[in-house]
């Protein structure tokens, strides 16, 4: 029989009963309370006595491990038992259960496993969400899954939500119409101070001068939050000189042991202060006894996946109001604290309200498989509070697929099976099982590349070379190196055999790339540090890094720049390497394309890995081929780079005046956009024997541009719009059609004699005269000859007849014979 207290002089006390009256009536519920209320460690001890429990399990997913650990060793101490007994916890690769285990806080994708092995939970009564407000990738999944359990499985099985600062409305909404409970909770007041003005953009700085300032003027401990581990580790450095001896470091983040996270969250010794420096996870659910000031930063570091360029990077964001107000509560916990704010009011005042939902930011890889095993093609058919993005879950699939996680059809096969039942994402997994026959590294490898990365903190200055990691993990037996071989012999079914070090040098690569095909990467070319990535992407190295001078990488991390992103972790290969993983992948490609730096066709033959050339080798291709690349070559260059000359640049305006003036007589389409469509048909059969912009001077356009016109529109042509006219003098002078009306350019003296302006298309346009003097200059514009001769023309003999006396100038135009020359020749 299991001994429950019946008080446990917390604020969530208080409601209690209604929490076990809601359970009994309905199988879902939701509970908001603050921080320190109680209800993580108090409301599944409050439970285990409900007769609708039987002898089934409560179940209580929590968002991160150290709050699972400390979770349940509290229930324990409550309890008088060890963890392991009626309570106990589970994580990936670690766990303390036993029969006896009625209470089991679980994490990490724990109760997803669950689920995928037991969809019924058939030894569980109650799943609590604990938490809920920090909306995990885990969590989000986790409740999707349990909703579909219960209502097609499961009627029975009760659902408990839990959070500090949601809106439980919408949650409440999603468990089918749920209650809502709420608990008022204990805290003390709690001041907070702004900066007057912004801080220095320095966040250790800024903390440091905070922390000073704090140990001078208040009492308690002092919880300060940074964003990042890189951070606490420099505060911790700069704070460890000069601290008085009755003042404790005790820095908080996830990669320190359970000894280094108990010392955090264990009260000072007697007569000591203690400055616990801590990311987001001391926000909620941990218990920091001692706790009177709270310094925050407001920053949090937050991955960010980009579905386009299939990398996540790490953002520094600003905190969400309701985070800020979970840190604040840290300092009243005990006793009226202080909060030092380290931003101003106005920047307080433009706070977001809450943190975007991982689901929305998250690399949806391990989502994915987890919804392909479950057997759920189309996410929109599980209730979700907030649905994952399409683009990336089908990034994710996309990735899956490549991995062999998933047919074409997009279901799950037997390799994703087995890569959904290891403890690590998807990319690790199938490392690990192609890799089986260099099992020990293949374990150490991801080992290094989970969440337990020692180098982490501070990838500015990190060896960028896996092997070195690795090797490191065979010289060191303490701390985080050890923790990394304890997770690798986890991950191997086998016995962990440290590999030798040619193994390290020759092998690491090879199995880097079985988890990041996607990242396998070639130099360009002679820029040393510059390379390709198989996705498309470019990835930049230090030239001066050794590792720069592989031709071929396998790429773990980057910092997820669109544009050219920063290698932080990589190994070599060799193309050998690169044939032997992916000969299922491998294309032989032909390439014939226009180059438009050499401004000539290039024909090759080329190897590739997805967008990766391996080899390439110039090849003839088939004329038709060659043919279309020198037509988009033309395009790219435009028509002004063929061999134009005067006069085909004349035939071509006749047919777009044609075109212009009679639209319904089926005349090609000479403008540049139609050309240009049509290229391939009227240019391309011109093209052979041409392959760069030099050679253009041999293509046959006046051939090109007539066969255009059969024979009867070129006859039409010819009849309708004549390139020339012959003018009463006798001479054929050229018509301009580039302008709106056609113009001829005529001395003025060989029209003489002429009483008609004119005309074509049929007599239906009249041309524009442009009558010039002697010197072949315009005297007169005209598109009416007659009247001209009638009222212009006398006015332009008096004004050039003194100019030129030479030349002929009768008093009737009309009657007088048209001349070229100086004066006419006496008639005989």
């Amino acid at each position: 029989m299991i001994s429950v207290p019946d008080v446990f002089n917390l604020p969530i006390d208080d409601v209690l009963p209604a929490i076990r009256a809601g359970l009994a009536r309905s199988g879902g519920l939701v509970l908001e309370a603050p921080p320190g209320a109680g209800k993580t460690t108090v409301v599944p001890l409050a439970l285990l006595g409900e007769s609708w429990r039987a002898d089934r399990k409560i179940l209580m997913l929590e968002p991160r491990r150290i709050a699972a650990r400390a979770a349940a060793r509290r229930m324990a101490q409550t309890l008088g038992e060890e963890v392991g007994g009626t309570v106990g916890y589970a994580m990936r690769l670690e766990r303390k259960i036993s029969r006896d285990t009625r209470i089991e806080v679980v994490t990490e994708g724990v109760l997803i496993r669950r689920l995928q092995r037991d969809p019924e939970l058939s030894d569980v009564a109650l799943v609590i969400f604990d938490e809920f407000h920090e909306r995990s990738l885990d969590a989000d999944l986790g409740l999707a899954l349990t909703l579909e359990a219960r209502d097609a499985l499961r009627p029975d099985l009760k659902i408990l939500i839990m959070s500090a600062t949601l809106d439980g409305a919408p949650v409440a909404a999603l468990l089918g119409g749920a209650e809502v409970l709420r608990s008022e909770g204990r805290s003390y007041p709690v001041e907070t101070r702004f900066l007057d003005r912004t801080g220095s953009g320095d966040l250790v700085a800024d903390s440091l001068r905070a922390v000073r300032r704090a140990l001078e003027d208040e009492d308690g401990s002092i919880l300060v939050f940074l964003p990042g581990v890189g951070e606490i580790r420099r505060l911790t450095d700069r704070l460890a000189d000069g601290l008085p001896s009755h003042v404790l470091l005790a820095p908080l983040y996830g990669d320190l042991s359970a000894a280094e996270q108990d010392q955090a969250i264990r009260p000072a010794p007697a007569g000591m202060r203690k400055i616990v420096i801590a990311t987001s996870i001391a926000e909620t659910s941990l218990t920091i006894d001692g706790v009177r000031v709270v310094i925050d930063c407001g920053r949090a570091r937050l991955p960010v996946f980009d579905p386009v360029s299939g990398m996540t990077r790490l953002e520094t964001v600003k905190v969400s109001a309701a985070s800020a107000t979970q840190r604040r509560g840290r300092a009243g916990r005990v006793a009226p604290g202080v909060c030092y704010r380290l931003w101003t009011e106005a920047e307080d005042r433009a706070l977001l309200a809450f943190t975007p939902p991982e689901i929305m930011a998250a690399d949806l890889a391990p989502l994915a498989l987890e919804l392909a095993v479950w057997g759920t093609s189309d996410a929109n058919e599980l209730q979700w509070l907030t649905p994952p993005p399409a683009a990336a879950l089908a990034q994710a699939r996309d990735l899956l697929q490549r991995l062999g996680a998933l047919d074409d059809a997009g279901l799950v096969t037997a390799h994703g099976r087995e890569m959904a039942a290891l403890p690590v994402h998807p990319r690790l997994a199938h490392m690990l099982i192609r890799g089986k026959a260099d099992g020990g590294l293949a374990a150490l490898i991801a080992a290094t590349l989970g969440d337990r990365d020692p180098f982490r903190a501070d990838r500015a200055r990190a060896d960028r070379d896996l092997r070195s990691r690795i090797e490191a993990m065979g010289r060191e037996r303490d701390g985080v190196f050890r923790r990394l071989i304890e997770t690798a012999r986890r991950l191997t079914p086998d016995k962990l055999v440290m590999p030798d070090p040619a193994a390290i040098i020759d092998r690491s690569g090879p199995l880097l790339a079985l988890a990041y095909p996607d990242r396998v990467a070639r130099r360009r070319g002679d820029a040393r540090g510059s390379y390709q990535l198989a996705n498309g992407r470019g990835a930049q190295l230090d030239p001066t890094d050794p590792l720069a001078n592989s031709e071929y990488l396998a790429i773990a991390a980057l910092d997820g720049d669109r544009a050219t992103a920063r290698i932080y972790l990589a190994a070599p290969l060799d193309l050998d390497d690169i044939e032997e993983l992916f000969a299922d992948r491998m294309e032989t490609q032909l390439t014939v394309a226009w180059d438009p730096r050499n401004r000539a066709v290039q024909a090759v033959e080329q190897e590739r890995l997805d967008a990766l050339i391996l080899a390439e080798r110039p090849v003839r291709p088939a004329p038709e081929r060659m043919r279309a690349a020198v037509a988009d070559g033309i395009r790219m260059l435009g028509l002004a780079a063929l061999p134009w000359t005067r006069e085909l640049e004349a035939f071509r305006g006749r047919v777009e005046f044609a075109a212009r003036h009679d639209p319904d007589g089926g005349w090609p389409d000479f403008s540049d956009a139609g050309l240009l469509a049509r290229l391939d048909d009227w240019l391309g059969p011109y093209l052979d024997g041409v392959s760069r912009e030099s050679q253009f001077g041999r293509i046959d356009l006046g051939s090109a541009l007539r066969g255009q016109l059969d024979w009867a529109a070129q006859q039409k042509l010819d009849q309708w719009v004549p390139s020339h006219w012959t003018v009463p003098s006798g001479s054929r002078l050229p018509i301009d059609y580039g302008g709106e009306r056609p113009l001829l350019s005529v001395r003025l003296q060989e029209m003489f004699g002429a009483t008609q302006t004119p005309t074509v298309m049929n007599g239906r346009v009249a041309v524009t005269l442009q009558l010039l003097s002697p010197a072949q200059r315009p005297v007169q514009v005209t598109q009416d000859l007659v009247s001209f001769w009638d009222r212009g023309y006398a006015d332009v003999k008096r004004d050039l007849k003194g100019r030129y006396p030479k030349h002929f100038w009768p008093d009737d135009p009309r009657a007088a014979p048209p001349t070229a020359r100086i004066k006419p020749r006496p008639r005989a």
